[in-house]
């Protein structure tokens, strides 16, 4: 069955970043040098026809954070840091198994 999505994975990394606030902000937490880690690592393997990482707004999802999430399979994680780039690369992006030990797991669907 043929795909009409330009990329296979997609993947948007939270850069908010909250001016004065108590709430925590994923932009404040490495988000914009996650981009470029993502992005690094995509390019490097030769997956950037494919497969896109870029920045996001906020996820609403702050107090995990920073937040990624990975369509077209929903999968949201939280905590992300750049050590943990190569290996969402690798076994989601590339073996299609997501990282259990960031995924964010919800009580309804998101």
């Amino acid at each position: 069955m043929e795909s009409n999505l330009k990329y296979d994975k997609h993947v948007f990394i939270c850069t908010n970043q909250r001016v004065n606030s108590e709430r925590p902000s994923c932009g404040e937490a490495h988000g914009m040098e996650l981009v470029a880690a993502f992005k690094k690592e995509i390019k490097d393997r030769g997956l950037n026809v494919n497969m896109r990482a870029q920045k996001a707004g906020c996820l609403d999802l702050c107090e995990t954070g920073p937040s990624v999430v990975v369509y077209p399979e929903g999968v949201f994680y939280g905590h992300v840091q750049i050590s943990d780039v190569l290996e969402i690369v690798e076994e989601h992006l590339i073996n299609d198994r997501p990282v259990e030990r960031l995924r964010l797991k919800f009580d309804r669907p998101v």
